[in-house]
């Protein structure tokens, strides 16, 4: 481990720290292995999905008896607001309505958590488009809640984990993203998007430190 590594880590495991981990978009259009057909997955690629879900709840697991608050950001694609640029990018008219397929529209089965749901009391955060603190609340909720560093996980690493944590740490946040918890559809996607995280926005680790990290805070 580099020196500046460990700075960071141990700035983060304080005696006084307030993590708290921030699930991103594993909703049934994203991680369902029967909602993926149109995306090409590989027997591999499906594999690793399937891996990381389970890790991420695995995670969620952890933090709930850590103490560590959970936070859940998901996609509510409204069709009575749809997002033109992102139609405009994808199917090169501004001005088209929202197309069926859309994923994760509100009130669908798309939408649901997958394998993982979060209980009561914990906070939920929809949002429109990739980043969960774009059009939202949540960077004052984790403030009103005297968190100061966060740990983000989810789908896509290459999309909303990423526009979520470089977000975040635009807005002053610490954040960690442990790479065992994220992933994309293609392998060469999903190196390219952790690089860029590492080298940008977060410090990268596993399910495992973090959990570590999150006992020397309770200590």
């Amino acid at each position: 481990m580099s020196d500046l590594r460990d700075r960071q880590l141990a700035q983060l495991a304080g005696p006084f720290s307030r993590p708290a981990l921030v699930v991103v978009d594993v909703q049934r259009d994203f991680a369902d292995p029967d909602r993926l057909g149109a995306y090409g997955l590989t027997d591999a690629a499906l594999a690793t999905l399937d891996r990381t879900v389970t890790r991420i709840a695995e995670l969620v697991d952890a933090a709930r008896a850590a103490e560590v608050p959970v936070v859940w950001v998901e996609l509510g694609s409204d069709p009575a607001r749809p997002w033109r640029s992102s139609n405009w990018l994808r199917e090169g008219d501004y001005d088209a309505p929202m197309s069926p397929d859309e994923p994760c529209r509100i009130g669908t089965p798309g939408a649901e958590w997958y394998q993982m749901q979060p209980e009561e009391g914990e906070s939920r955060v929809v949002k429109r488009g990739y980043s969960g603190f774009l059009g939202t609340d949540l960077d004052a909720r984790l403030r009103a809640a005297g968190h100061d560093w966060l740990t983000v996980v989810g789908l896509t690493s290459e999309c909303c984990v990423y526009a979520t944590a470089q977000d975040a740490v635009q807005l002053d946040w610490p954040v960690v993203v442990p790479q065992d918890t994220t992933t994309a559809y293609d392998h060469h996607v999903n190196a390219a998007a952790l690089f860029q995280l590492g080298l940008n926005v977060a410090v990268l680790s596993d399910a495992d430190e973090v959990v570590e990290l999150w006992k020397k805070a309770a200590r």
